[in-house]
């Protein structure tokens, strides 16, 4: 069996997976990670919901290799420590604890309410980019500011405070930066969200937030802890995937041309982009916790495997000619908002927020073009979330 060095997540084309991935023939591989302890590269589509449905496999990162070695704890640690209430990388039954407190602030009536005021967001920031000059960099005038201006008002965040906690997150997902620089921004960003709990116990408003500092059910570093992870996650993914996916439909005018005339297109392309881009593209990473069989293969306990879902979402078995981005694909059940119990809890919300501003944004400007060649447009190939780090566009 072929053992690979490392973890591949450096792309030729900004749209494909890295070409190791797409050399490799079958589900599962050998793979040496970043301390030179052995473990396992999950990339077929079947194995990897195995994975993730199964758990005989540990969310926690006690124990993990690192997949690359920017993930390397500091030396002189084995394992990173978990922040209370940072309950994506805990197991049951501290995860269902702190998950249970939250699904209702995500469901699909709770999206229904939020809809018209997420179009009206897009919209205000719509008008603005037609009131600016062109060309603009897109990221900043609208990938980056509509999921954050909707998380924000969830949450009860203030955005006027928007600088104190983009540029924190930037930084702390950022592994161009080292991990005692990414610390620091995260323990920036959890300072000041500590300080935020502290203002909404002294003055609760109608807000998540608010909501779970009444409830009583958590201690003040926990809800410190959950709303790092909801704010984090709650504008760093869908902008990535905002900024990432109008750069794609940008070259794909005829795809774009669907998106933008088609209503009942929104749903399946936002489903395309997040199977064709997999922007997740370091995990989900898994310890197993006894010896677990898996493509002909024993997984030894104590072994790490990461699944790769830019290689997992263009697996031929479920996605027929993966390569191929056809945004009238039912690719409903790609991977990229995970699977299983730690599906992500904000998929609905992302779903609904990419559903309105791809077509709201092609519509409004339909001669929306890239301002530089697409090779000129800087990506972010080092972040724990792949993306576009600039988009400049004129119309």
């Amino acid at each position: 069996m072929e053992t690979l060095d490392t973890l591949p997540v450096e792309r030729e084309d900004p749209f494909q997976p890295p070409a190791v991935l797409k050399e490799l023939h079958g589900a599962l591989h050998r793979m040496t990670y970043a301390d030179g302890r052995p473990g396992w590269l999950v990339t077929g589509y079947a194995e990897a919901r195995a994975v993730l449905d199964d758990p005989r496999f540990s969310n926690t990162s006690q124990g993990a290799a690192p997949p690359i070695k920017e993930l390397a704890p500091p030396e002189g640690l084995t394992d990173l420590v978990v922040p209370p209430g940072f309950f994506l990388a805990m197991d049951d039954p501290e995860h269902s604890r702190y998950r249970r407190l939250l699904t209702g602030h995500f469901s699909m009536r709770k999206m229904r309410s939020l809809e018209p005021r997420i179009q009206e967001i897009i919209d205000g920031r719509l008008d603005e980019m037609a009131r600016a000059e062109a060309p603009v960099d897109l990221v900043r005038a609208f990938a980056l500011p509509v999921p954050s201006l909707v998380i924000c008002e969830l949450l009860g965040v203030p955005y006027g405070e928007r600088a104190r906690f983009q540029e924190t997150t930037a930084q702390a997902v950022n592994l161009d930066n080292s991990i005692e620089q990414r610390g620091a921004a995260g323990a920036e960003l959890m300072g000041y969200l500590s300080e935020l709990v502290g203002r909404k116990r002294a003055e609760p408003g109608q807000d998540l937030l608010s909501e779970l500092v009444t409830g009583g059910e958590l201690d003040h570093e926990e809800l410190t802890g959950v709303a790092t992870l909801l704010l984090t996650a709650g504008h760093e993914t869908t902008a990535n995937m905002l900024g990432l996916g109008t750069f794609l439909l940008l070259c794909r005018p005829e795809q774009a041309e669907l998106v933008r005339t088609d209503p009942g297109v929104a749903g399946t392309a936002v489903e395309e982009l997040m199977r064709y881009l997999s922007i997740i593209h370091i995990g989900p990473i898994r310890v197993a916790r006894s010896d677990v069989p898996l493509a002909g293969q024993t997984i030894k306990a104590g072994e790490t495997v990461t699944i790769s879902l830019p290689a997992v979402n263009r697996d031929p078995s479920r996605f027929p000619d993966p390569d191929r981005f056809d945004v009238t694909r039912d690719a409903g059940q790609q991977l990229g908002f995970s699977h299983g119990i730690h599906q992500c809890l904000g998929q609905q919300l992302a779903r609904l927020e990419m559903r309105l501003a791809f077509p709201a944004l092609l519509r409004r400007f339909p001669g929306l073009r890239l301002a530089v060649p697409a090779g000129e447009v800087p990506l972010r190939p080092r972040g724990t979330i792949y993306g576009v780090a600039a988009l400049p566009a004129t119309w």
